[in-house]
């Protein structure tokens, strides 16, 4: 006889490994208009991809070269499934091995923004937040991080603090500062 079926939720779309995400979009290259000097009008090196589930996109054209403005439209696609996108979280331990990584004993979450592991953090942080009805403080306890702590990973992404707020506003609770 076998024990219950455990059954994990999909990873979310912003922590997929690189190719495992590019398998999920299309990627349109492009000639950029505006300032740049005249490579930027020769070469195509703007970068649009686009999450066919979802229908979200993003770009990169400021870099020189295609494969650097690849690498930053990946980065933001990353940050606005993160902000958009929410996954079930399961009942009981819910801390990934990223997130033990970054959350030390003291409550304190270590991420830089920029770092390649902020959106997926990110992500994982508001969709514990999102099955915490949208309480930053019941997330902070589930998360085994100080609320300052979790207050600030969400801040550090201006569109993911707005949407936080807007979601607090339409529960009727305050928005946080």
């Amino acid at each position: 006889m076998t024990g219950p079926s455990l059954h994990l939720p999909p990873p979310h779309p912003a922590s997929l490994d690189e190719s495992s995400l590019l398998a999920q979009c299309e990627i349109d290259r492009g000639r950029s208009s505006g300032p740049g000097g005249q490579n930027r009008n020769k070469v195509e090196t703007k970068v649009t991809i686009k999450h066919l589930p979802t229908g979200l996109a993003a770009h990169a054209s400021e870099r020189r070269s295609q494969h650097e403005n690849r690498s930053v439209a990946i980065f933001r696609l990353r940050l606005a499934l993160a902000r958009e996108v929410r996954t079930p979280v399961p009942i009981g331990e819910v801390r990934t091995e990223l997130w033990r990584s970054r959350c030390g004993p003291d409550g304190l979450v270590a991420c830089n923004p920029a770092h390649q592991d902020y959106p997926t953090l990110l992500a994982f942080a508001l969709d514990v937040i999102a099955a915490a009805g949208w309480d930053v403080k019941k997330a902070s306890l589930r998360l085994c991080c100080t609320m300052s702590q979790l207050t600030k990973l969400v801040k550090d992404e201006p569109h993911a603090w707005a949407r936080l707020n807007h979601e607090r506003v339409a529960r009727g609770m305050r928005t946080l500062k």
